[in-house]
């Protein structure tokens, strides 16, 4: 009669049976603060984009010196190129950049051609000066351009374009569908004409581009006045379409209607929205006044407080519900809390020394890149390193074999 028993297991075996030691405390630390990959439960909230690039903007508002507005579009620049997806609206941070460089151009000419009040020494060429009758007095056409001016002009029109690149960077990393479906009830109407018009640019660009491609496919020229006149035509007729969609999309789904409140609720709504609004105005006022720094504070959290509570109420007429609402978790705390605290260094870098955020024009200075102004700036890189990580585009097939 034979052994049915299973034989003893060999050391091998039980030494691969032996469970793994835990991973240091170090390392779970680290897994855990590694941008995860992005998924419809995970993603950033879009509301946190656009808090972070309303950071960087404010920041950008309070100088003028051309180093550390540079460093703010480098670090726009670096996140929107981590973090950013292959959604049309993604498509479109280049447009603002080079709408951000047109800016800068045209402020020169305005600067060479209106002339401008600011004094200098350096003339770099004159032109023919146009004379005004005397109710135009303090405008001129043509006359003496200086080095100053133009200077002066270049920076004023580099804070504008780095302006119009942050908010490209919001454009390009918050889906507006989500922005919009994070918004209060009371705010649903106002935030589906808001959101309609942030995706227009973004949609057109794509497109321009959809359609350059195609001319490029079929070898006919991109460029000149003639391949513009074709492009447009079409690109306007899509966003004809593209709004007859949206509208009767709209309309199907009950755009526009609302619940019955009492009248006492419609009224105290609006009394909390248009004070709340109005103490935000004064509060901010006084924040950016020298004189009304002891009153701004208070009125701006008492315009919040109150503008919150009218929201709250006006959200009683709305009769829509939301299917899965996204999120705020720590990563969107991250990513905004980075942004405001760029706009908080630059804030008190202006109050401290505000004459190393302006470098002189009269006479003319060479920029300098103060230190700790450009290390706070660096803190808006922490989105590219916190935000989940877009999934890569597909890859091309690979072609059969025999194919030519």
């Amino acid at each position: 009669m034979s052994d049915t028993r299973s034989p003893a297991p060999s050391s091998a075996s039980s030494s691969s049976a032996t469970p793994s030691p835990s991973p240091p405390p170090s390392s779970r630390a680290s897994a855990a603060l590694r941008a995860p990959a992005a998924t419809r439960s995970n993603s950033l909230h879009a509301g946190a984009w656009w808090i972070w690039a309303l950071g960087l903007a404010t920041a950008a508002s309070r100088t003028t010196d051309p180093l550390l507005l540079g460093l703010l579009v480098g670090v726009a620049g670096y996140v929107v190129a981590a973090r950013r997806t292959d959604a049309p609206w993604a498509r479109s941070y280049g447009a603002f950049v080079k709408l951000g460089l047109a800016v800068v151009v045209i402020r020169l000419l305005f600067s060479v051609v209106l002339g401008s009040p600011i004094p200098g020494s350096h003339t770099l060429f004159g032109l023919p000066h146009v004379p005004l009758p005397d109710w135009a007095a303090g405008i001129r056409i043509g006359g003496r351009v200086t080095a100053e001016q133009l200077v002066f002009a270049a920076y004023d029109g580099a804070k504008l374009a780095t302006l119009l690149i942050c908010v490209g960077a919001a454009n390009a990393l918050a889906n507006p569908a989500r922005l919009l479906k994070s918004l209060p009830g009371a705010l649903y109407e106002v935030g589906v004409a808001v959101v309609v018009a942030m995706t227009f640019a973004p949609n057109m660009v794509a497109d321009v581009v959809r359609l350059r491609t195609a001319r490029r496919l079929r070898g006919r020229p991109t460029g000149g006045v003639r391949a513009v006149l074709q492009i447009g035509l079409p690109v306007l007729e899509g966003a004809l379409e593209r709004s007859v969609a949206v509208a009767a999309s709209m309309d199907a789904r009950g755009y526009g209607r609302t619940a019955q409140v009492p009248p006492a609720v419609r009224h105290t709504t609006t009394v909390l929205t248009l004070g709340g609004l109005l103490g935000v105005c004064g509060g901010s006022y006084g924040l950016l006044a020298a004189q009304g720094a002891g009153y701004g504070l208070p009125l701006l959290a008492g315009g919040l407080v109150a503008a919150l509570a009218g929201l709250r109420l006006g959200g009683r007429r709305s009769v829509r519900t939301r299917y899965r609402p996204d999120r705020w978790g720590t990563r969107a705390w991250l990513v905004a809390g980075s942004g405001a605290a760029v706009a908080g260094a630059m804030i008190w870098a202006g109050s401290y020394d505000p004459a190393a955020l302006h470098p002189g024009v009269v006479p003319l200075v060479a920029p300098t890149l103060p230190l700790w102004p450009a290390a706070g700036t660096l803190i808006g890189l922490l989105p590219a390193f916190v935000a989940p990580v877009p999934p890569a585009p597909p890859a091309p097939p690979a072609p059969k074999e025999g194919t030519p």
